[in-house]
This record gives C-alpha cells, sequence and structure tokens, in this order.
C-alpha cells in the first residue's frame, strides 16, 4: 500500500472529502471531541501523515481548553503524506513552538517512543491497512500512560442489507470513479476502497 500512498499524497485529504460527501471532516472533529483531551495531553497521532487529526487536535486545545501546551507527534509509514503534514503545519505557531513533531515509523513497531509516554494514542483510517493490527494494538498499550486514552477511528461495516449493498457498491465502483476522475487514479483509489 505504501505505493499507492506516495502516489496520492498531495490529494489524498481533498479526494477522501470529496469521497465522503465531507462526512470525513464532521468524523475527524466528532472524534476529537470525544476524547475530550485535557490540558497539557500529550497525542500521539499515528498513521496521521497529512496532519488532519492533529490540526483538529491542537484547534481543540487552543479553542477548548485554552492551552498552549499540549503537543501531538505525528508518526506515518509513508514519507509522501508526513511531508504533506509538515507543509501544511509549516507556517503554524504550532510548528514554531514545537507543539507538533513529526517522525517516519511502523504501528507495529514504535521502538522511538518510550513507554508509558502519551495521554492519547490515536490512529484514524490507518488500523486496516496494517499486516499485524495486534502488533499496533500491543504498541499503543505500551506507550500510554496509565489511565490514558486509545483512540481509533475506523470504516465499518453495517447489517442493514439495503443501506450495506449501497455502500458495497460505492466502495467498489463509486470511488474508484471518483478517484479517476477527481485524481486522474482509478487503480490507486481501487486499491484504498478495498485495503
Amino acid at each position: 500500500m505504501g505505493d499507492v500512498y506516495c502516489k496520492v499524497a498531495d490529494r489524498y485529504d481533498a479526494v477522501s472529502d470529496m469521497i465522503s460527501m465531507s462526512m470525513n471532516k464532521r468524523w475527524k472533529q466528532r472524534f476529537i471531541e470525544q476524547m475530550r483531551p485535557m490540558p497539557g495531553d500529550k497525542m500521539l497521532d499515528v498513521a496521521g501523515g497529512t496532519c488532519e487529526v492533529a490540526r483538529r487536535y491542537l484547534q481543540y486545545q487552543d479553542t477548548v481548553n485554552h492551552d498552549t501546551t499540549s503537543s501531538v507527534h505525528v508518526v506515518d509509514f509513508n514519507d509522501s503524506m508526513l511531508q504533506v503534514g509538515r507543509r501544511r503545519m509549516a507556517q503554524s505557531s504550532w510548528m514554531d513552538n514545537e507543539r507538533v513533531t513529526f517522525a517516519q515509523g511502523n504501528a507495529e513497531d514504535l521502538a522511538d517512543v518510550p513507554d508509558n509516554s502519551v495521554d492519547i494514542y490515536c490512529i484514524s483510517a490507518g488500523m486496516h491497512n496494517l499486516p499485524h493490527p495486534e502488533r499496533a494494538l500491543c504498541e499503543a498499550y505500551r506507550v500510554v500512560k496509565p489511565g490514558g486514552q486509545f483512540a481509533c477511528l475506523e470504516y465499518g461495516h453495517t447489517d442493514m442489507p439495503v443501506i450495506g449493498q449501497i455502500c458495497r457498491w460505492y466502495w467498489d465502483t463509486g470511488i474508484p470513479f471518483l478517484g479517476q476522475v477527481l485524481a486522474n487514479d482509478r487503480v490507486s483509489y481501487e486499491r484504498l476502497a478495498h485495503s
């Protein structure tokens, strides 16, 4: 999957927003709100290369908690996705104040993250791409402080037959079509839809 993310990195969030009919933005905002982070919390954003969740987290801390001490460490396996995130955050005060940091790394082996060092472990739309998600869960358990949070936002399936059929058609046919129209890349979006 790494080569797919290299190809789509610059357009990933824009196309994801179009494909999800902007629900992606709402889901991620609600995801942060449900975390209810506390002032000073340190969040590890795994598979967070484009910084969509990291940005929302820091905005929440700034506006809701009036906190300027919280931080987020963004880890992604794909350097192209991290480059997008770095560009997006480059002119922010968060970068100037070192409230956001980046590292290329593997969710299944977070060797550079110390034990019991983060208040929140976050992974959004990344767990389903891992060959060994159970290893990522073990790493999450290792790095989260006692009493900390594990937050995972993933796509799911519905048990409602008609809705399920519509969703399956959309994933199988609609997303690759939109990938072709919006990004001139049907194959990558077929692979993303089936990952």
